[in-house]
C-alpha cells in the first residue's frame, strides 16, 4: 500500500470520531426540552418581576461577547490549522516568532478591554437593582434558619396606628434605617415553616411567600444560624442571608402565579430541603391573606435572628 493510501485510511478513523461528536453534540442540543421561544432567554427562566429583565440582559450580553470572543478564537485556531498545516508548507518546523511587541501588547490590552466592559455593565445594572425605596409599599423580613423559612409581613393589619409602641423584641437585631420603611402601626402576622411540609397545590414542599402584584416589597434578609441564600428562581436574583449582618432588595411582582424559591448556599445537612413558595396574587387577595394569618393567631413577629455585629451595623449608613 502507497503511504498516501495509508495516510488515507489513518484519518478515517478519527473523522468518523469526529462525525459521531458531531452526532453527540446536536442530541444534546436538542434534547434539553428548550422551544425556540425559551432560546433567547438562553436556559434562564421567564423574568416575573419588573427588574428582572435587567438581569436576563445582562446574561444575554455576557453570552454575545462570550461568542464573540469564541468565534474569534476558533477561527484563528482554524485559520493556522489550515493554512499552516505541515503537508501544505512542506515545512517541518516553521519560523520561531519571539518578542513581537504589537502581538504581546493586541493580547494584554484586549483582555484588558473586554473586562473592562463586562465590569461596567455588571457595575451599572448592580447599583440598579441594589437601590432601596424610603417608603417601599410593603416590606417582609425573610428569616432563614436550619432547615426552613420564616416571613414576617410587617404591615399594619388590624389598622390601629397606636400599635406596636416600639420596636419588637424579635425584629431588633434589624439595623434601624432599614426598619424605616416599615408603615406605622405594624404589629405585624408571620408565616413559619418546617421541613418537609407541603401544601396542595404547590410546586415545592415548604412555607409559601405571598406578594402582591404590581406593588414593590422590599426584603430584609436575616439569618438565625449560619449563612443561607433567598433565590426565588424567576426573579433572577439571589441574595445571601448572613448571620450578624442584614442585607436588603427590592422587586415589583409583574406576573400571578405560584414560583419555586430555595436556598443558593450549602448551609449544612438538610440544606436540600430548605425549599419554599412564592405566590403572587392580587393585591385584595394579598390583604386578604393577611388577615387570615392574623385570624390563625399568627400575629407579632418570630425571632429576625442574630444580632448585627457593630461592624455590619454601622456599615451602609444610607439607603442605596
Amino acid at each position: 500500500m502507497s503511504p498516501n493510501g495509508s495516510d488515507r485510511s489513518s484519518r478515517r478513523p478519527v473523522r468518523r470520531k469526529l462525525l459521531q461528536a458531531l452526532a453527540a453534540g446536536l442530541v444534546l442540543a436538542t434534547a434539553t426540552g428548550c422551544t425556540s421561544k425559551d432560546f433567547p432567554r438562553l436556559g434562564m427562566p421567564t423574568p416575573v418581576t419588573e427588574e428582572a429583565p435587567r438581569i436576563l440582559s445582562l446574561w444575554q450580553g455576557s453570552w454575545a461577547a462570550a461568542l464573540a470572543t469564541g468565534v474569534l478564537v476558533w477561527g484563528l485556531i482554524l485559520w493556522a490549522v489550515i493554512f499552516h498545516r505541515r503537508s501544505r508548507t512542506k515545512i517541518e518546523v516553521p519560523a520561531q516568532t519571539r518578542y513581537n511587541m504589537p502581538i504581546e501588547a493586541l493580547y494584554t490590552v484586549v483582555p484588558i478591554i473586554i473586562v473592562s466592559v463586562l465590569f461596567y455593565f455588571t457595575a451599572r445594572d448592580e447599583n440598579e437593582l441594589l437601590k432601596t425605596s424610603a417608603k417601599p409599599a410593603h416590606v417582609i423580613n425573610v428569616v432563614g434558619y436550619q432547615w426552613s423559612w420564616g416571613f414576617n409581613y410587617m404591615e399594619n393589619v388590624d389598622g390601629n396606628l397606636s400599635t406596636p409602641k416600639k420596636t419588637p423584641e424579635e425584629v431588633s437585631s434589624i439595623p434601624d434605617r432599614m426598619l424605616a420603611g416599615v408603615p406605622k402601626g405594624a404589629e405585624g402576622v408571620y408565616e413559619a415553616g418546617t421541613p418537609g411540609e407541603w401544601t396542595r397545590g404547590n410546586p415545592s414542599p415548604g412555607p409559601t411567600l405571598w406578594l402582591p402584584k404590581g406593588e414593590k416589597v422590599q426584603f430584609i434578609l436575616t439569618s438565625r444560624d449560619v449563612i443561607h441564600s433567598f433565590w426565588v428562581v424567576p426573579f433572577l436574583m439571589k441574595m445571601d442571608v448572613i448571620p450578624g449582618h442584614t442585607n436588603r432588595f427590592e422587586v415589583t411582582p409583574n406576573k400571578i402565579g405560584t414560583f419555586m424559591g430555595k436556598c443558593a448556599e450549602l448551609c449544612g445537612q438538610d440544606h436540600s430541603r430548605m425549599l419554599f413558595n412564592v405566590k403572587v396574587v392580587s393585591p385584595k387577595e394579598y390583604r386578604a391573606h393577611l388577615k387570615d394569618l392574623a385570624k390563625k393567631g399568627q400575629t407579632g413577629y418570630i425571632p429576625a435572628g442574630i444580632e448585627q455585629t457593630d461592624a455590619a451595623r454601622n456599615a451602609e449608613t444610607k439607603n442605596r
